[in-house]
Parts: C-alpha cells; sequence; structure tokens
C-alpha cells in the first residue's frame, strides 16, 4: 500500500514496484484518511508493506501512523516512511511510534527502485547506509 498525497509521487512509486515485480499488488491512497477507511471496512487485506508519506495534510504521517498501528497491532505489516524531510527528530519520532524504516524520498526513479527492491527483498542492511538514516535499526 502507498499512502502518499502527491499524485505524481504515487505514480512514481507504483511505476517503481511494477518494475521492481509487475506481479505485486498495490494499493494506492492519497490520503492516511483513505487508507484507514480501506483497512478497517475490510475492503483489502492487510498488506505486507505500507510506504506512508510523513508530510501530508489532514492526517499528517504521524497521525496516519499512530492509527494504522493500533488497526493493524495483531498484523505482520511493515511500515515503511517515505519523506522529504531528513530531520533526525522526524525519523526518531516515526519509529519510536512504530515504523520499520524512515527513508528519506530518493532524487532519481532508479534510487527509488533500488530502496524499493532492498525493503521488499528484505535486505534492511542496505539501506542503513542511506545517508538519511545512518542510525535507523531494523
Amino acid at each position: 500500500m502507498i499512502i502518499d498525497d502527491d499524485a505524481d509521487d504515487r505514480s512514481f512509486f507504483q511505476e517503481a514496484i511494477q518494475n521492481i515485480s509487475p506481479v505485486i499488488e498495490t494499493h494506492i491512497c492519497d490520503s492516511g484518511i483513505q487508507a484507514l477507511a480501506m483497512l478497517e471496512e475490510k475492503r483489502i487485506q492487510a498488506p505486507d508493506f505500507i510506504f506512508l508519506d510523513f508530510n501530508m495534510p489532514l492526517m499528517n504521517g504521524r497521525e496516519c501512523l499512530i492509527e494504522l498501528k493500533k488497526l493493524l497491532r495483531h498484523q505482520l505489516t511493515n511500515i515503511v516512511i517515505l519523506s522529504t524531510s531528513d530531520m533526525k527528530e522526524d525519523m526518531e519520532d516515526a519509529l519510536r511510534l512504530g515504523a520499520k524504516l524512515f527513508l528519506t524520498k530518493p532524487n532519481t526513479f532508479q534510487e527509488l527502485c533500488n530502496m524499493l527492491k532492498g525493503v521488499l527483498e528484505g535486505s534492511w542492511q542496505k539501506l542503513f547506509s542511506h545517508p538519511a538514516n545512518p542510525d535507523t535499526q531494523a
């Protein structure tokens, strides 16, 4: 599941996932409110991964993360924050609230593909060297 208020980012992200593996089913949401409604109403099963934008209007990433963790408390969903922020406080806050990783959005499509491939394949250690999260632990 991808939760991002920016249409271009959603499109870019979905294209990158399809580039990595065309068989991955992807649900796109333009807000945390929409994502929570889909999950609460059981229109979809709990996804393996949720990629959540941290800076969104209406319900920001922190608020959405808190609600997702309540809703999915017994699920094995990995929540990965993708943000334009590289502030240590944001990173620490997201990890404290239950995110598995906090990653700064990459600048190029290829970097995005590499990042997503590492996450989806469980290659977390490759992501630890990312300049935005040198202290992050899975």
